[in-house]
């Protein structure tokens, strides 16, 4: 099952959390505790999120590697905002989704938010960095012990 999953691509989990997001906060809203103009503070973690996605992007086609989970790296990207994170194409993915979910309001769309989060540690940085350390060793290692998986 797992390598059926894996053949789908991180933005579309992105697309679906987003889409249950809203779902939930129409559907089922609990408890609307961000008002207006409170809310628009979720412009912040989406703006952010959009710039670490675009960031990282021109990174990787910079050093000419992958974007694509899975594939193999020909370069292990450490500069830029590879100098923050280790994963700032997930990170910004899980930032939009944060952003979007306090645009909403409601308690309900920050569950899309941790499941999409989990999701993605889960389904691809654990073995996407598995897969580096495999090819980089001692050099991911390092890397890795300088630089948070998240933040």
């Amino acid at each position: 099952m797992k390598g059926i999953m894996n053949r789908i691509l991180p933005p579309t989990y992105f697309f679906c959390a987003i889409v249950l997001a809203v779902l939930l906060h129409f559907l089922l809203p609990v408890h609307q505790f961000f008002a207006f103009p409170w809310r628009l503070l979720g412009l912040v973690p989406l703006l952010i999120g959009v710039l670490l996605n675009v960031l990282a992007d021109r990174t990787f086609k910079k050093y000419g590697t992958t974007v694509k989970p899975f594939e193999d790296s020909n370069a292990l990207v450490t500069a830029g905002v590879f100098n923050v994170t280790r994963n700032p194409m997930y990170l910004g993915m899980v930032l939009i989704l944060l952003g979007a979910a306090s645009l909403l309001g409601s308690v309900t769309p920050f569950a899309a938010f941790i499941f999409l989060g989990v999701l993605l540690d889960y389904m691809f940085i654990s073995p996407e960095e598995q897969m580096l350390e495999d090819i980089f060793g001692d050099q991911f290692r390092q890397y890795r012990k300088r630089v948070r998986r998240w933040i």
